[in-house]
């Protein structure tokens, strides 16, 4: 069914900043306390794409310990403060972000759909004096489960259905796209029923299966190439 595009869902860690490399230095700082660690390609390839309260049940099972909620939620907080130390500095977006944004802004509804705590991509966007640019954010705190499972990218639109778009000109999953990095962000938005454009900046093409289109970064993103999938 041909549709046009309403719509833009960006995830955040590795689409619109460069925080990955961040999160998991402090992800192995606050697991040193609790003798475990955790090397750049195990990271990579099982727990890149969790939120945080998803990270610490994961690795914590695949340990062999438990993690009560309360231990869950003191890790949660120790990584999430020294990560707001870490972003006060410069700005840690990706290239092309603020471009592709400003031009992105007149024409759709902008929204971020991210694993990310809301304080922690607040602290970046304002930053970086761009945090005018987005209708709304879900984050971490938003939701119940994070990705894969599609209720970020489902209350995104049910948000920007109630406070962004005239009620007779509803939002449809079909006339978003998604912009996501990660193999389970990609699995998210296809539950959702949006289609997706997915970013080589964290995983090679081939581990990013299921997406519609693919670019090297925002900077990269040919505008002719989602029109023409929002036409088929």
């Amino acid at each position: 069914m041909k549709t046009s595009l309403r719509a833009l869902l960006l995830d955040f860690d590795g689409v619109l900043a460069d925080t990955e490399p961040i999160h998991l230095r402090l992800f192995q700082q606050v697991l040193k306390g609790e003798g475990i660690t955790v090397a750049e390609p195990e990271y990579y390839e099982k727990y890149l794409g969790l939120d945080d309260r998803s990270f610490f049940e994961k690795i914590f099972k695949d340990r062999g310990k438990e993690i009560g909620a309360g231990k869950k939620e003191a890790l949660i907080r120790e990584k999430n403060e020294a990560l707001l130390k870490q972003v006060s500095g410069g700005s840690l977006l990706l290239p092309g972000v603020v471009e592709f944004l400003q031009e992105a802004r007149p024409k759709y509804h902008l929204a971020v759909v991210s694993g990310a705590l809301r304080n922690e991509i607040q602290a970046v966007l304002k930053n970086a004096k761009i945090d005018d640019l987005f209708h709304l954010i879900v984050a971490a705190d938003d939701v119940s489960e994070g990705k894969p499972n599609p209720e970020g990218f489902l209350t995104a639109i049910r948000l920007l259905n109630r406070d962004a778009v005239p009620a007779s000109e509803m939002l449809l999953a079909q006339e978003c796209l998604a912009i996501e990095d990660s193999p389970w962000g990609i699995e998210a938005a296809k539950k959702a029923g949006v289609k997706c454009l997915a970013l080589l900046t964290s995983y090679p093409r081939e581990q990013l299966t299921g997406a519609d289109l693919f670019a090297a970064n925002l900077q990269a993103v040919k505008w002719k190439e989602i029109e023409e999938l929002f036409r088929r």
